[in-house]
C-alpha cells in the first residue's frame, strides 16, 4: 500500500508483484486491495516468476491459476447487485460470442478464462506475445469488458452457464 499509494519519487509508482508462500485468499484480496499488479507463490517455477515480472512492468495483471479460479468463485457467488458493469442478462451467449469474435480470438478468450498470460497464450497457440495482446484488447473491446477478471467471468458462466467446462472444453 506504501508502494502504490504514497510513491514520493518522480514519475508513476513501480508496479507491485507479490510472492508469498500464503496461499490464502484474505492474503489474495488485501494485496489486490492495496494495488498490487500480481500475486504468486514461491513454488511458482522461475521461467513462470520472471514470466510474471515481465508481465506486470508491461502494465498486465498476473495471478496464479489456483487464485484466479478461486477469485472467479468468489466474485460469481456475489448477488449481480453487488457487481460493476451491466446485467448478467446482457452477458453475450455462445451464439452471439461466435458472431462478435473471430475462431482465434475466442481460443484466446478461453485461454485468458484460465488465467494464462499473454506469454503462455502466444506460447499455445504458436503466436508472439505483441499478437495476443493486440487480440485481448479487441476482445475487450467487442464485448465490452475492462478488464481481464471481467473475460474470465464471462468465460466461466458469471451464474449463467459457461462457455467451457471444468475441463477447459
Amino acid at each position: 500500500r506504501r508502494i502504490t499509494g504514497c510513491w514520493p519519487g518522480p514519475g508513476p509508482a513501480p508496479r507491485v508483484l507479490v510472492l508469498t508462500t500464503f496461499d490464502l485468499d484474505e492474503y489474495v484480496h488485501a494485496a489486490l486491495r492495496a494495488g498490487a499488479a500480481g500475486f504468486l507463490l514461491k513454488n511458482s517455477s522461475p521461467d513462470r516468476l520472471a514470466e510474471a515480472v515481465r508481465a506486470v512492468a508491461d502494465g498486465e495483471a498476473v495471478l496464479a491459476p489456483d487464485i484466479t479460479r478461486r477469485l472467479i468463485d468468489t466474485v460469481t457467488a456475489l448477488p449481480a447487485g453487488l457487481l460493476p458493469g451491466p446485467a448478467p442478462a446482457a452477458r453475450p451467449d455462445r451464439t452471439e460470442l461466435s458472431r462478435l469474435l473471430t475462431a482465434r480470438e475466442l481460443e484466446v478468450l478461453v485461454l485468458v478464462g484460465r488465467g494464462l498470460s499473454n506469454a503462455r497464450i502466444a506460447a499455445a497457440l504458436g503466436l508472439s506475445e505483441a499478437t495476443v495482446k493486440s487480440r485481448v484488447n479487441r476482445i475487450l473491446t467487442r464485448l465490452g469488458l475492462e478488464n481481464r477478471v471481467q473475460a474470465a467471468l464471462l468465460v466461466h458462466g458469471d451464474g449463467q452457464a459457461p462457455l467451457v467446462g471444468r475441463d477447459g472444453a
